[in-house]
């Protein structure tokens, strides 16, 4: 186990070093849609690549979670094959919010064991899904 203050030390050590060996700049906030942002995600127990969608008002949630869905197809033939969405993701304290997200299990950022692994998986999963984004950011903004 971790203190609070040597955990948040890893962290910022994985994310530091993540930027140095890929250093890019990322679209994630960028999208220009205020409730849709591409994340990166990294825990104890998996890390994860994902559009979210946020928005305490349902009608636009489900309009944007729509515009993704018809493209799951595409999504998930040219760009991430394995990539997942829901609808009702749950991701803390009972908040749900819609995500497409593709995940890698059996890792950990206190593990520098994992950590190269992990490194590749962000970078070619945030690489394609910034792709699929830029192709389709007219019609997902609709």
């Amino acid at each position: 186990m971790f203190s609070k203050e040597e955990s948040k030390r890893i962290r910022q050590e994985f994310w530091t070093s993540f930027g140095q060996e890929y250093p890019r700049k990322w679209l994630l906030y960028n999208t220009k849609i205020k409730e849709l942002s591409l994340k990166f995600t990294f825990t104890t127990k998996f890390a994860q690549v994902s559009i979210d969608i946020d928005s305490d008002d349902e009608i636009i949630k489900a309009y944007y979670y729509e515009k993704i869905w018809s493209l799951e197809n595409i999504l998930k033939t040219t760009f991430i094959p394995g990539i997942i969405l829901d609808p009702q993701y749950e991701i803390n304290y009972g908040k749900h919010i819609s995500r497409a997200y593709i995940q890698l299990d059996n890792v950990s950022i206190h593990n520098k064991k994992t950590w190269n692994a992990t490194y590749e998986f962000l970078y070619e999963n945030m690489a394609q899904l910034e792709l699929f984004f830029y192709e389709y950011e007219d019609f997902i903004k609709g």
